[in-house]
């Protein structure tokens, strides 16, 4: 049990930046001051405000007689009120020097009410006992890189609902959820923000409680319980993350003792009038203190095994979403915000110094070079970036009609003068589904069939490109209608043939991936790729190899988008032997026209597409194929 006295350590490292368990400093404890009595000390930054109490309902409301205490220059209030146990509702009454009086939500707090109330609670982390020792041993030992990595995308409140509308809890959400990911093949869970936020529409993106899990689904031990069950299962744990922004809400962090704290002074800097949001000060020691801290604390006592960092563009530039008002500028004449490229360098290396091997993924939009590469060189120090260019160019490859397909076939294959210089995941995410931009599948083009075999064919290529994945949910069962986030997935279409087979594809070809080491294992460099044939735009096809770190373990990929088969068609292979059908996207029982290779093809000894051998083959209409050689000759001349 912790004692009441703050640590003068953990103040100065506060100020200093690096306090990264400032958790465990701030906010609301349990534990007994010098005579033994047990009690909540309560703790809070505020070094603008003239007076601070703690009201609850403890006290009627009423601080009079619990006033904090300014330790001090150091801006860090403190008290401790015996005999308070867990479970009480309390907020801070800060005063400041202008003389208003308002009350705030704490910004370390661990749990708050349901909303639309906002006060914050008193509780206790340490006493869920886990159980996921050997998925923790485990992951000391992995290699991120080099392993499969498929990621389901989750909003909780719209995956199921009760029949009466109710949310599923997080530890009802251990069972079915879990299951179902594990029945579909998938590797990881990302779900988007759970930290407490007042609005169930902005999806958790705008937070007033970073440390607070959101009593929508339940208590902090039962999300404990979610994870560890998750890690129990085989399956890793991601968390959307938003250091870029923090909502407006009076309780909240905007003006938190009466004068711009968590937010810039600027207001230039600090509004970002397209979200309705301010920006944190990056430049603020205190706050990164705060916002270093808020990663460690799902890494450490949530056990999360990877965070997506949110809108990581609108933090590097200081005029994003500022295109009609004047430039601001850095000290150096340039648009870059040197302070928060200052932060994600600084949150990235003290992450992976402490939990070495965790997914630091960016979603970041522009071209800012070396996101993935480490600090020590001039990146930002992530491990992994979402691929928005290839996510933007393939939909709208996609979306276009096969007949006009070839005349921008370079939107199918410019990712690949760029996919090895970051390490890449290619994101299918929520953004893409909703908003009027229509689900997956209804971005296809051509009739009821043609449709899922355009995403058949899309996804496959998704699956065989180099980098990570990730789909969001209901994509994968073929979702007609985009993502509605009040309401649950359209279930009840897994009772129809087209969806149930496309279910079907989706679980096949995520095995398929997971047991094809060629694509994966190389994903990040340039050795696991090489083209066969980039250039048959007039019928709208690629083909390429996928490679592992065995040269003789490999796999030929061939895409067809248009509707039409191809018979007789050559392709260059790099070794004489016997090649098999892996795996076809049109096959009879993913719902297509079953245009497949009856018997295995053995090369022939003719030089083509600059390989030293050549196949023959059928290639299937919208449709991805992918080819095996399974014959001894494996010489390459």
């Amino acid at each position: 049990m912790q004692t009441e006295k703050l640590s003068e350590y953990d103040l100065y490292l506060f100020h200093q930046g690096n306090l990264f368990y400032s958790y465990k400093t701030l906010g609301a404890h349990l534990c007994s001051d010098k005579e033994g009595t047990s009690g909540v000390r309560f703790a809070v930054w505020a070094p603008n405000a003239e007076a601070i109490r703690v009201v609850g309902d403890f006290n009627n409301w009423n601080g009079t007689n619990h006033s904090m205490h300014k330790i001090n220059e150091s801006g860090i209030w403190w008290c401790f009120i015996p005999n308070l146990e867990e479970g009480i509702i309390y907020k801070y009454e800060i005063h400041s020097k202008h003389g208003g009086v308002f009350l705030k939500s704490d910004p370390y707090a661990f749990y708050s009410e349901l909303r639309p109330q906002t006060a914050s609670i008193v509780t206790d982390l340490n006493n869920y006992k886990w159980g996921d020792e050997n998925w923790q041993k485990a992951k000391k030992t992995r290699n991120l890189l080099n392993e499969p990595l498929l990621i389901y995308e989750v909003h909780l409140g719209s995956w199921k609902r009760k029949d009466n509308g109710e949310f599923y809890t997080y530890r009802e959400l251990a069972t079915e959820l879990i299951d179902y990911v594990k029945e579909m093949g998938y590797t990881h869970i990302e779900i988007l923000p759970i930290t407490e936020h007042p609005y169930d529409r902005s999806w958790g993106y705008q937070s007033t409680g970073y440390f607070s899990v959101t009593s929508r689904f339940g208590t902090p031990e039962d999300l404990m319980y979610f994870v560890d069950q998750c890690h129990q299962n085989g399956i890793g744990v991601l968390l959307d993350w938003v250091p870029s922004h923090f909502c407006k809400d009076e309780h909240g962090l905007r003006l938190f003792d009466g004068e711009p704290l968590y937010e810039y002074a600027d207001e230039r800097k600090a509004e970002k009038k397209g979200w309705g949001t301010l920006s944190f000060d990056f430049g603020r020691s205190e706050v990164n203190s705060f916002l270093i801290s808020n990663a460690f604390y799902w890494l450490d006592m949530f056990h999360i095994d990877g965070i997506r960092v949110d809108a990581v563009s609108s933090m590097l530039y200081l005029n994003f979403g500022r295109e009609d008002e004047e430039k601001i500028l850095n000290q150096y004449g340039g648009e870059e915000n040197i302070e928060a490229i200052q932060f994600l360098r600084k949150l990235n290396e003290a992450v992976f110094e402490v939990f070495p091997n965790t997914y630091m993924m960016a979603e970041e939009s522009s071209s800012w070079p070396l996101v993935s590469a480490p600090a020590y060189v001039g990146g930002l120090g992530f491990n992994y970036k979402w691929n928005m260019g290839w996510m933007n160019d393939m939909l709208r490859y996609m979306e276009m009609e096969p007949i006009h397909r070839k005349w921008h076939h370079q939107l199918l294959t410019f990712s690949f003068f760029y996919a090895f210089k970051e390490n890449f995941i290619l994101p299918l995410s929520h953004d893409e589904v909703v908003h009027g931009k229509k689900s997956l599948l209804n971005k296809m083009p051509g009739d009821y069939w043609q449709k899922f075999a355009n995403l058949r064919a899309f996804l496959g290529y998704t699956m065989t490109h180099p980098g990570k994945k990730l789909l969001f949910m209901g994509s994968e069962f073929g979702q007609f209608d985009e993502w509605k986030d009040l309401e649950d997935l359209d279930w009840e279409l897994l009772e129809y043939p087209s969806h149930k087979e496309f279910s079907h594809y989706m679980k096949s070809l995520n095995t398929f991936y997971k047991y094809e080491k060629s694509l994966w294992e190389l994903d990040h460099h340039n050795d696991g790729f090489e083209w066969i044939d980039p250039h048959d735009y007039e019928q709208s096809i690629v083909s390429f190899i996928r490679k592992s770190k065995d040269s003789k373990d490999f796999v030929i990929v061939v895409c067809n988008f248009t509707p039409i088969v191809r018979y007789d068609y050559h392709i260059g292979v790099p070794f004489m032997g016997t090649y098999i059908e892996a795996f076809n996207s049109d096959r009879q029982e993913f719902g297509g026209s079953n245009q497949t290779l009856d018997k295995p093809l053995i090369s022939e000894k003719v030089t083509w597409h600059n390989q030293p051998y050549r196949l023959t083959i059928k290639v299937p209409p919208l449709a991805m194929l992918v080819l095996k050689l399974t014959g001894s000759e494996i010489e390459r001349e």
